[in-house]
């Protein structure tokens, strides 16, 4: 259990690098974090208060859908909002935009490294996630699903002035085989004869 704690919490604060990394790109952003932009700037709070925000309200769309939350839902509420924000606050706007690339893409990198670890210990899902699986286990097609909440939240975000533009689409684009390649690699695996 410790092993798999570490690698929930390695990856949550990965993650929330990964989005300040991605903001100060300032290239656009995946379709959530489009959203919580957008919500941040029109509210006036910073984004990784919205993300924590949004993590909650979306949970309260779990109970109709029975999902269960666990350890790693929780801590996702909490913690990549606070990382995303503290990274933000240390890290300074690059100025050439081969230094924005740059940002951008370990962005795209560390995040598909993070969820290979958060979803890969296997403490619960981030309330995004559980959305999403919860509304697939009422027999809609998952990726149906996927698609139709990130389109949303990305119009939605997009409205509000959230940052759209060539990251978007290269995220879009990346993040899919990006996490094929590292969940499988990160995914904990019970040893032989103990529960998952």
């Amino acid at each position: 259990m410790s092993s798999r704690l570490l690698r929930l919490f390695a990856g949550l604060v990965l993650f929330g690098i990964s989005l300040g990394l991605m903001v100060r790109a300032d290239l656009g952003l995946g379709p959530w974090d489009v959203f919580h932009q957008g919500v941040a700037q029109r509210i006036g709070l910073s984004i990784g208060l919205v993300v924590n925000l949004t993590a909650v309200l979306v949970l309260l769309l779990w109970i109709p859908l029975r999902q269960r939350p666990g350890i790693g839902t929780v801590a996702n509420v909490v913690v990549v909002g606070l990382v995303t924000d503290g990274t933000l606050w240390l890290l300074p706007s690059p100025d050439p935009l081969a230094a924005q690339i740059a940002l951008l893409v370990a962005g795209i990198l560390a995040n598909a490294v993070a969820t290979g670890l958060y979803v890969g210990a296997g403490l619960g899902p981030g309330p995004r996630d559980g959305l999403m699986t919860g509304l697939a286990a009422r027999g809609h097609s998952i990726r149906l699903v996927r698609t139709g909440i990130e389109l949303a939240v990305l119009a939605i975000g997009f409205v509000l002035g959230g940052s759209v533009g060539f990251g978007t689409i290269a995220y879009a684009l990346a993040i899919g085989p990006l996490v094929g390649v590292f969940l499988p690699l990160l995914t904990v695996r019970p040893a032989k004869g103990q529960p998952a």
